[in-house]
């Protein structure tokens, strides 16, 4: 029966734009609306949220005011459009409509979020019907990114599909005052996914499912062994983090070098046991992202030596899902380990593992069992990364689950593009008109594997964000990997050829992006890392640069010096050092820490090699001089992950930042020679290494203003942007900051979005999709390999 319409009854079109499916944002409109006594309907489309609501004008008028006033948590509006219509008097009450699949649009999807404290009690209560269900969710917590796989957001678009509800499940699904209404991925014991503990052939464990499948993984763990953890967005690796010999035994196995695990504490109070926690750290750890933070550990209360040795942080999470809740247990299960080192499911090098068979033969051999689930993983989603610096602020070290697919708003339109990033920390993103989406963290694109779940990321975002790319943008590097793949990739599309941007340019793009930057004023761009392909076909990384979107001058850089072997000076700190001092003109005295780590054979061939410059290449690379110092200073001669070397002496530093306040000085036109000088001079004088490390920090923070003074004396401009992966040195970067600002200078300073490669695909989009403007003396991105 229809409601009787009167002369005075209106009806408004309402659409609501923004992060408003998966959130129960349909269900707060059908309380809202129906507590106004007022009728229509809300549904799904491709667009946003559809609302027809009509009543009294009064009524309409409450209804539109409060609509946005006070969303459901996980809800993000970014715009409401409103239309009058004519008062039809034909709907019965206000109703919730099927999804329109052929509109038109594009909606935003939300993150996957942690369990929220109304689901952790019902976990927890042996009386509710979700007692101890590892997949218990509601419209304010769950899987959203990992479960969708198209848009507009239903169960039947979603990894659920498979799992029909129960009449239990049916009615809190279709009941408006549950908390549960319309949450896609609601699901019980009866009807929702199941565990299972699978064995390793010679493990001598035996299988199991569900409750039991849990319990068993928790005497496995507590026994020292290593299980295969089936999380939201891929596999984890897990041990007891007090284990020592379970921590060196999942190192030995994964090939991780002395790469730093990180740890997930069965709560906060042991979180803040074994580590330094702030308030902005705990705000970070407890939040609905859930990433991993980097805090202080604290002395005599760490885990075992081997989880995060040399490194000055402990990479710290909390759990984030039910099933790791379970995990360590409920009051009254036997006692277990508290804090587990938590680690991607993959062999080093490759991408996370998601699938349930795939995880069985490529953790063949690393795990003792898989405790695993049904639910499929509609894309891979690492954990984030992030750090809290000393006023409080984030930063984003690996963007990805909890973030992804939250887009980012451009201060500036751009065309349709995929920006495919670089080869290492690879990110795709995706953009167009004022929104930009990361993908989630891919890794670095070494092999087969890592390519192939690039391929999978990109459809994934397609089908999410609707973006059909009119053009592809990649690095300049002619060897990378992801560069390779842009070049088939763009061969479809209209631009037949990918758009080349410079390394540096599209980090400080990424970073002027971030800030909300027009483009309009160029800013000087400070961009250090360890490796970008320069014009002139050496290894830049040491990078002053004036900058906009559109291209850049490179005004300074640190001098160069050899690179001996590529990859492998990388992975030998002691020759880059060699190579440092061979360059500054300095001896090769045997007392020299980097000289007495290098053997009689690598000294001959350094010595032979560097004057002949073969097998060598040109670095300007400020991460690379990092390693050079780590080196000769005894910290770091051999580098078994990226950056460990720096990472080392950074935690050195740390020890005697606040002792002593000296700085290592660098010559003119960027030298370091200098610096090298008094470091080897504080050696002979028996000057701590600490000291030494902190002296080395404090020159290049001091040179960095040098420069920034510099360029701002000839051109006039005062807004400096800290970008690249030697950013991410908490030290460097808060010292280079702070003596800028003192200054007068305006700094940008990465938050959501990586300063390392991680962050690369968003200042490629903005280059490439912005086109180009005539020559003006800059270097500008190019659509090939030649200028």
């Amino acid at each position: 029966m229809t409601a009787p319409t009167t002369a005075t009854d209106v009806r408004r079109r309402v659409t609501v734009r923004g992060t408003v499916q998966g959130v129960g944002f349909r269900p707060y409109v059908h309380r809202l609306a129906a507590g106004l006594g007022l009728t229509g309907f809300v549904g799904n489309t491709a667009d946003g949220v559809v609302i027809e609501v009509e009543g009294t004008a009064s009524g309409v008028e409450r209804f539109c005011g409060l609509l946005v006033g006070e969303p459901p948590p996980l809800a993000t509006v970014t715009a409401v459009a409103v239309e009058d219509l004519p008062a039809t008097g034909a709907d019965p009450g206000f109703t919730i409509r099927a999804t329109e699949h052929a509109a038109a649009g594009r909606t935003l999807l939300p993150a996957d979020t942690a369990t929220c404290a109304d689901c952790l009690r019902e976990l927890t209560d042996p009386a509710d019907r979700r007692h101890r269900h590892p997949f218990i969710n509601c419209t304010h917590c769950g899987p959203r990114f990992t479960i969708a796989n198209a848009m507009p957001y239903d169960r039947g678009a979603t990894t659920m599909s498979g799992f029909p509800l129960c009449a239990h499940c049916a009615r809190e699904y279709d009941a408006p005052a549950d908390r549960r209404f319309h949450a896609q991925p609601v699901a019980c014991p009866d009807c929702g996914p199941r565990l299972r503990l699978v064995p390793a052939a010679d493990s001598g464990v035996r299988a199991a499912r569900d409750g039991d499948a849990l319990s068993r993984a928790r005497e496995l763990l507590a026994a020292g062994r290593i299980v295969a953890v089936k999380g939201v967005g891929g596999y984890h690796l897990a041990c007891d983090a007090g284990n020592a010999r379970a921590v060196e035994t999942l190192r030995t196995r994964k090939a991780r070098g002395d790469k730093p695990f990180a740890v997930m504490c069965a709560d906060l109070a042991e979180a803040e046991r074994i580590a330094v926690v702030g308030a902005a750290e705990r705000a970070a750890l407890t939040g609905p992202r859930r990433p991993i933070v980097l805090l202080r550990p604290r002395d005599g209360a760490r885990p075992a030596p081997g989880v995060c040795p040399g490194s000055p942080h402990l990479g710290v999470m909390l759990p984030y899902t039910p099933l790791h809740t379970l995990l360590f247990g409920l009051p009254g299960d036997p006692p277990g380990p508290r804090v587990l080192v938590m680690t991607s499911g993959n062999r080093s090098g490759e991408p996370i593992v998601t699938d349930d068979d795939e995880a069985l033969t490529r953790l063949f051999g690393l795990a003792d069992a898989w405790l695993a689930h049904d639910r499929p993983i509609a894309s891979p989603c690492d954990d984030s990364l992030l750090r809290v610096r000393a006023d409080g602020t984030e930063q984003v070290l690996r963007r990805s689950r909890g973030y992804v697919p939250t887009p980012l708003r451009l201060p500036v339109p751009v065309r349709p593009a995929l920006a495919v990033g670089g080869d290492l920390k690879n990110a795709l993103c995706v953009g167009e008109g004022e929104l930009a989406w990361f993908g989630p963290h891919i890794g670095d694109m070494g092999d087969l594997a890592t390519l192939e779940a690039a391929v999978r990321v990109e459809r994934h975002l397609h089908r999410l964000t609707g973006v059909r790319p009119e053009l592809v943008a990649a690095d300049r590097h002619p060897g990378y990997h992801a560069s390779a793949w842009a070049r088939r990739r763009a061969a479809r599309l209209p631009l037949d050829r990918p758009v080349f941007v410079q390394h540096h340019h599209a980090h400080v793009a990424a970073a002027m992006a971030e800030a909300g930057l027009d483009g309009s004023t160029p800013v000087i761009g400070v961009a250090f890392d360890g490796t970008g392909y320069g014009d002139d076909g050496t290894v830049w990384g040491g990078e002053v640069l004036v900058a906009d979107y559109t291209g850049y001058r490179r005004l300074a850089h640190l001098a160069p010096a050899p690179l001996p072997g590529g990859d492998a000076g990388v992975a030998n700190p002691c020759r880059t050092a060699l190579a440092r001092l061979w360059a500054a003109g300095l001896p090769w005295d045997p007392d020299l820490p980097s000289v007495a780590a290098c053997s009689p054979d690598e000294l001959a061939l350094l010595a032979r090699q560097l004057p002949s410059q073969v097998g060598c290449v040109a670095t300007s690379s400020m991460g690379r001089l990092f390693d050079a110092v780590s080196s000769l200073a005894g910290v770091c001669h051999r580098a078994g992950y990226e950056a460990q070397a720096a990472v080392e002496l950074e935690a050195q530093a740390c020890l005697a930042w606040d002792e002593d306040t000296a700085a290592h000085p660098f010559g003119d036109r960027f030298d370091p020679a200098p610096a090298l000088r008094a470091v080897i001079a504080d050696l002979r004088r028996g000057t701590p290494v600490p000291v030494i490390a902190a002296r080395f920090h404090r020159g290049v923070a001091r040179t960095v203003l040098g420069l920034c003074r510099g360029v701002r004396r000839d051109t006039g401009l005062a807004t400096v942007a800290l970008t690249g992966g030697v950013f991410a040195n908490a030290l460097l970067e808060q010292a280079a900051a702070d003596l800028l600002r003192d200054d007068g200078f305006t700094v940008l300073r990465h938050r959501e979005v990586p300063p390392n490669d991680g962050g690369l695909a968003l200042g490629q989009l903005m280059v490439a999709a912005r086109g180009r403007r005539p020559d003006d003396g800059r270097r500008t991105a190019v659509s090939d390999e030649t200028e």
